[in-house]
């Protein structure tokens, strides 16, 4: 049995577990509060840098979701999350990596303000128009396809999905890029999304607290 430890609003858990269930795998969740959980020696002994997420599959402990990507599409091929052609393999690299290492960074000051309630003007400025350039990219990248590595999903699809169905909640729109826009209505229709989805409760109990209110207030 695989077993994921996550916690329902991370985005680099919500990516693992998206694709354990777009490749329709048997596993477990095990959720961590990451109030003191992570601090445990039970899971120190799974993760000594104390983050999520945690794969276990068998003998095998993974940690960091990247390594858990490639590790799931190796060992569990069908269905395959990663196109066969060598440009739509540089493509989803590319895609996973600009949304790693541009994208969240450049975003942060939205995730400050939105979720944290700490606003720096010039600093959103600044990320909407970072946003842009990386939109701008994924709408070369994406054409005329359903997803980035053509028509059938892909790990790029994946990475940069989970972080585009926080659009809403980071001030983000996609309306001046309609390609887009249809392409991250078509992931959040799928299954994958909905099962994996934190509840509005969830997000509420966790902006609350990260602005150090009570949940309603």
């Amino acid at each position: 049995m695989i077993t994921l430890y996550h916690t329902p609003l991370s985005i680099n858990s919500r990516r693992v577990w998206v694709t354990l269930i777009e490749k329709g795998l048997d596993f477990e969740l095990k959720e961590v509060n990451l109030t003191g959980d992570q601090f445990k020696p039970e899971f120190l002994a799974l993760n000594p840098f104390h983050h999520i997420p945690v794969l276990v599959d068998g003998d095998n402990t993974l940690i960091e979701s990247f390594a858990m990507l490639d590790y799931l599409e190796a060992k569990y091929p069908s269905p395959a999350l990663m196109p066969p052609q060598p440009e739509a393999i540089a493509r989803v690299r590319m895609v996973q990596m600009v949304t790693l290492n541009e994208l969240l960074p450049a975003t942060l000051p939205l995730t400050m303000k939105h979720l944290f309630g700490k606003d720096d003007p010039d600093a959103v400025a600044k990320a909407y128009e970072k946003a842009a350039v990386v939109f701008k990219f994924w709408a070369q990248q994406l054409g005329e396809n359903d997803f980035f590595g053509g028509q059938q999903i892909s790990l790029a699809d994946i990475v940069s999905g989970t972080v585009a169905a926080w659009f809403p909640e980071m001030g983000l729109s996609l309306a001046d890029y309609p390609a887009l826009e249809a392409w991250r209505q078509r992931l959040m229709d799928r299954p994958a999304w909905q099962q994996s989805q934190c509840s509005q409760a969830e997000l509420e109990t966790f902006k609350a607290r990260m602005q150090g209110r009570r949940p309603g207030q």
